[in-house]
């Protein structure tokens, strides 16, 4: 299996804000892994596709450096979710990105901090 990460490391301005993009990417998104260096506990971020805004992860008072596997429900062919019979959890399946950019903004990160964002693509 191919896979290709994208690191994206921001800066906080004086109000704790940070925005940034990876390059234009095609694939499954995999993971993103946020890699804390010095941003304020508490930072909140919000991920998703640039292009759909669609949601791959959204962090709120996080802490520590954190890893997700961003999945999404899957649906019959007349739009009705997919369910595991037992117990009616969703089915789930990988967010695929199509010429597309992840974007990612970051809020009460601290005055001028740093945090990094691994995103991999396969």
């Amino acid at each position: 299996m191919f896979a290709e990460r994208h690191v994206v490391t921001l800066t906080t301005d004086e109000s704790g804000d940070a925005t940034g993009y990876t390059p234009v990417i095609t694939g499954r998104i995999l993971d993103i892994i946020y890699a804390k260096t010095d941003f304020a506990d508490g930072v909140d971020f919000t991920i998703t596709l640039e292009a759909t805004a669609q949601a791959l992860w959204s962090g709120t008072n996080v802490d520590t450096s954190a890893n997700v596997a961003p999945r999404q429900p899957t649906h019959a062919s007349d739009g009705t979710a997919s369910l595991y019979a037992a117990g009616g959890e969703p089915v789930e399946d990988h967010i695929v990105a199509v010429n597309d950019r992840v974007k990612i903004v970051v809020a009460q990160g601290g005055d001028t901090k740093t945090g990094t964002f691994h995103i991999v693509v396969g």
